[in-house]
């Protein structure tokens, strides 16, 4: 037999499209090439190929081979293919049976003594080998990772040596297992001292996936509560953390199996750009955003930021998913995530304080926040002021809030309420979910068009009070939206009052 066929798995996005490794031997002379659209690391496999199977004591043939990756359109790059390249050739040439090749897929990139090195986007791969009810081999070191996907049995391998002879039935190499998932052991919340509004705040936007502006001067704890976040929102599913954790295994930055299950919270720097925050690249990689889906995205300064990388973010808000296209190629990932930002009130940061140590100007304040576009502000529920500490209330002896597990309770209480009525949080509610779960009285609709009128506000920002009204109702434990439930829910839009006020 001159033809043989290995299955294996490409990496576009976070998807794993099949790719069918055909390798065919025929006379003339001795030459080897690859086709199917490989990018560089592909066509050099034929040089890391011919040198782990001599190493491995195989015979390389001396005939022309053809290796062509099916779909020919489908772009291929990497070193994932070389395993199954120098499979296909062993099997070509009778020197391993053809016929286990079937049931198995296999990922790897190999070194030239046949040492089996780990790649990257393993778990999406393993994920579809299990759809296809295809066993996987896989390196060592991508073991932990693609046992994660738990409807695929994943064999590891360190040798191409180690892979042959299980093909050829002489030995039986290991079953991945996963490790135990370790306990998130993030900063507790008992930890912030003071600040009773923001603290409200941020357990009504853990409760319902609502989107949080912190204003206030340096050093007065906006960072601080934010990295609190994470630790209230209720566990990831195994769905939430499996979508979570192949973003992470084909961004490039490595999974780590073991915290697999905590939500991501990510805080890039002010200076970073609108291709590290949406991802990007030659072959597309998930951005910041992506790797904060189905957790937190902290952008601190907001302000200083690069006005072109915000608005980025403003269709990814609404749609929770993010779309890069490059002129050879175009990837999807994922990214429902949650934006917490912090901000001062003005360029000094103490505008409002009461030390009235603020000397900016009304236009320079008026410019600072005029950094900030409208129609990102609207995407952002919640906007609160975090004030400046009295230095009593900053002492080791002061009392201390809730700890992160007490408010946790009530955030997962009101969750399984929201998922029970809708089957989501009320922050990804639809227009007409908005419109059948947060009904008013006559009095309060009033009471909200006044608020609208006053504020200037549009439709997305009602939408959103009424959102967040119906969250805060949920806390209370309450079936219908009350009019302290829709006032506290307005009161929630001082950026709105301030943007009004100039």
């Amino acid at each position: 037999m001159n033809l043989a066929l290995v299955h294996s798995r490409a990496r576009t996005g976070v998807r794993a499209p099949a790719v069918r490794v055909e390798v065919h031997l025929a006379g003339g002379l001795p030459a080897m090439s690859i086709v199917g659209l490989p990018e560089a690391a592909v066509r050099e496999a034929k040089d890391r190929v011919r040198a782990a199977i001599l190493c491995a004591q195989f015979e390389f043939p001396a005939r022309r081979i053809t290796v062509n990756l099916a779909p020919a359109d489908l772009p291929k790059d990497g070193g994932r293919f070389d395993l199954p390249i120098a499979l296909g050739i062993l099997a070509a040439s009778g020197q391993i049976p053809l016929e286990p090749l079937a049931e198995f897929e296999f990922l790897g990139e190999l070194g030239l003594t046949g040492e089996l090195r780990a790649v990257d986007g393993a778990l999406p791969a393993a994920i579809a080998a299990g759809q296809a009810q295809r066993r996987l081999i896989v390196p060592a070191g991508n073991g932990a990772e693609a046992a994660l996907a738990s409807d695929v049995e994943v064999r590891t391998a360190r040798t191409l040596l180690e892979v042959c002879a299980q093909l050829a039935g002489r030995k039986s190499l290991p079953t991945a297992v996963a490790p135990a998932a370790e306990r998130p052991s993030g900063p507790d919340l008992s930890d912030v001292r003071g600040q009773p509004h923001a603290r409200r705040a941020l357990e009504i936007a853990a409760a319902g996936a609502h989107h949080l502006l912190l204003i206030g001067p340096p050093g007065c704890g906006k960072t601080l509560l934010a990295s609190r976040l994470p630790g209230l929102l209720p566990e990831a599913s195994d769905d939430e953390a499996l979508e979570a954790a192949a973003i992470a295994s084909v961004s490039g930055r490595g999974l780590d199996p073991a915290r697999w299950r905590e939500r991501p919270f990510r805080s890039p720097h002010h200076t970073a750009s609108a291709v590290a925050l949406v991802g990007g690249g030659a072959q597309p990689r998930p951005g910041e955003i992506s790797l904060a889906h189905h957790g937190v995205l902290f952008l601190d300064e907001l302000p200083e930021w690069d006005r072109r990388a915000l608005e980025v973010l403003r269709e990814p808000l609404e749609s929770g998913v993010v779309t890069v296209s490059r002129a050879a190629r175009s990837a999807e990932f994922p990214a429902r995530f949650q934006l917490v930002a912090a901000m001062n009130p003005c360029p000094c940061g103490w505008a409002g304080d009461s030390s009235g140590r603020c000397r900016c100007s009304g236009d320079a304040i008026q410019r600072y926040r005029g950094r900030i576009s409208g129609p990102l502000l609207d995407r952002i529920d919640l906007h609160i002021e975090v004030p400046r500490l009295p230095p009593s209330e900053l002492r080791p002896d002061a009392l201390a809030g809730e700890s992160t597990g007490t408010v946790r309770a009530r955030v997962v209480e009101a969750r399984r309420r929201q998922h029970a009525r809708a089957g989501t949080a009320n922050a990804n509610l639809s227009q007409a979910g908005t419109v059948s779960t947060c009904r008013l009285t006559d009095a309060d609709h009033a009471l909200l068009e006044r608020a609208v009128d006053a504020l200037q506000l549009s439709a997305r920002s009602m939408h959103r009070i009424l959102r967040v009204a119906r969250t805060i109702a949920d806390l209370d434990g309450a079936d219908d939206i009350g009019t302290a439930h829709l006032s506290e829910a307005i009161g929630y839009r001082s950026a709105d009052r301030g943007a009004r006020s100039r």
